[in-house]
């Protein structure tokens, strides 16, 4: 009676660790799984002089550029990978400094959030994420924006947390199709709320054991019988 009392408790429990959990801040996130803080971009941020302004400057010459040299890429969803380089070439162009983030260890990963570490020109710090969307999928629900716990975080400091997302058509050129962006956006993410959805995951040694087996065969052999 005590196994099964044990039993319909804990499937009790693993049903609610299972449901997500809603309206997390993503500030709580990042300072629960990294110990840095998300700072809010403020009247005082604004304020910085040619902060705003250095920002700006840096979305629009990422526009010019890549309208001018167009991504190629074989789908949409790659555009944002490429669209990077062009942000980064663009913040260092007005004077800040911006490269792709270094983890705990020293080391550079491409992978995972954030996108670009930058440094102000007084040597602030803070973190871009680069998004990129088409008209209309804006107001869509689907999962675009997620941040994954890592024993080798790339948040390394206290930081302002920014997000620039350039909408982005395809058009023709010398009978190729070219992404362009058309229009940006830069946000500041301290105050997003999102949520985490917790699930059961097994790798392939978990799943090909020979004590859950029930049977196998080769095709080559059956062919030759």
């Amino acid at each position: 009676m005590e196994d099964k009392q044990y039993v319909k408790e804990l499937e009790s429990f693993i049903g609610k660790l299972l449901k997500p959990i809603k309206d997390l801040p993503f500030s709580v996130l990042i300072s629960g799984i990294t110990g840095y803080k998300v700072q809010p971009y403020d009247e005082k941020e604004a304020k910085k002089p040619g902060f705003y302004k250095r920002l700006v400057d840096a979305c629009i010459e990422t526009c010019k550029i890549t309208n001018r040299d167009g991504i190629y890429a074989r789908r949409v969803n790659e555009v944002g990978n490429y669209i990077e380089r062009y942000v980064i070439n663009a913040l260092n162009s007005v004077g800040m400094k911006a490269r792709i983030p270094k983890t705990k260890d020293g080391s550079k990963k491409a992978t995972g959030y954030p996108d670009i570490y930058v440094e102000d020109i007084d040597g602030s710090p803070f973190y871009l994420e680069c998004k990129t969307y088409n008209k209309k999928s804006i107001d869509t629900t689907f999962r675009s924006f997620y941040v994954s716990p890592s024993k080798n975080p790339k948040i390394t400091t206290d930081a302002l947390h920014l997000m620039v997302g350039f909408e982005i058509v395809n058009e023709i050129r010398d009978n190729k199709t070219v992404f362009i962006p058309v229009y940006w956006k830069l946000y500041s993410l301290e105050s997003l709320k999102g949520q985490i959805k917790h699930e059961f995951n097994a790798s392939n040694k978990d799943l090909y054991t020979m004590e859950t087996k029930i049977a196998e065969g080769d095709i080559k052999k059956a062919k030759n019988n």
